[in-house]
């Protein structure tokens, strides 16, 4: 399954959402879409919205999934992005099926975790070594519970009046209205909190084990984007830099989720054309 934003005839962008989110794009996602004249596919990775479940998938298998969906669109050639834990799945096309990829862009990804040895504390300084990763490299059984409990406080939160998204101290605005009073805020939330947890759960056991493709195979212009605020990401950033020296390392003022500003200039560098 999969949602179309933006131009019919715009620049193609296949977009990777992160763990977890959907495919369903908030109004302001969707109108700098539109102003940036790109057409944007976004898919639902099994397990997510409505799409079946395949258990033990790995990141390289999203390669498969986009080239059927490329094929389906007529799409010969186009460009990949992906935010979070979307990153390394773009990365996986551009390494994969680089013939058929213009330009990738990833956006707060995460580098291959680190998952040997104990489990990590909640002090260590190398991002790579987290609690999260460690537990789901070990199986469902040990990190659903904790997706179920960080689901919940979520939702309890939305439902004592919260916003959808926590807001950006990098870019005040007025207070979010309460997501509880939006339909679609709701739907959006639900899909991604509440009917299942099996895609991300599936997300992380993948991102925490082998990605099955070489960083060395990544030829295309690439470009890795973070937030000044987001400490984490920049230090993943930095580990991905060095391990595709070509990439370009962009910065961007904001936290972990792009604000309309970044999201557009990285929208324009996909559908640059390379020199």
């Amino acid at each position: 399954m999969y949602s179309v934003y933006g131009d019919p005839d715009g620049a193609p962008v296949i977009y990777h959402v992160g763990t977890p989110s959907t495919r369903w794009r908030r109004p302001e996602a969707i109108r700098d879409i539109e102003e940036c004249g790109v057409q944007l596919v976004i898919p639902s990775r099994p397990g997510y919205g409505g799409s079946t479940r395949k258990p033990g998938r790995t990141v390289a298998d999203v390669a498969e999934d986009v080239t059927a969906l490329a094929d389906a669109l007529g799409w010969q050639q186009f460009a990949v992005s992906g935010g979070s834990g979307g990153g390394p799945h773009a990365l996986a096309c551009a390494a994969l099926i680089p013939s058929r990829i213009t330009r990738c862009a990833i956006s707060g990804s995460i580098a291959p975790p680190l998952v040997d040895g104990p489990e990590p504390s909640e002090t260590e300084e190398d991002p790579r070594r987290d609690r999260t990763s460690w537990r789901a490299a070990r199986g469902e059984q040990l990190i659903r519970p904790s997706l179920n409990e960080t689901a919940r406080s979520i939702m309890k939160s939305v439902e004592a009046g919260g916003p959808e998204f926590p807001p950006d101290p990098h870019f005040p605005a007025p207070p979010a209205p309460p997501a509880r009073d939006d339909p679609a805020a709701m739907a959006r939330l639900t899909a991604t909190f509440v009917t299942s947890h099996d895609g991300w759960t599936d997300d992380l056991i993948a991102l925490a084990t082998d990605w099955s493709f070489a960083f060395t195979d990544i030829r295309v212009p690439t470009s890795i984007w973070f937030g000044s605020a987001d400490t984490r990401a920049h230090k993943h950033a930095q580990y991905l830099a060095a391990e595709l020296p070509h990439a370009e390392l962009i910065p961007y003022t904001g936290a972990h989720i792009q604000p309309p500003p970044a999201f557009r200039t990285m929208l324009h560098w996909l559908t640059t054309p390379p020199t």
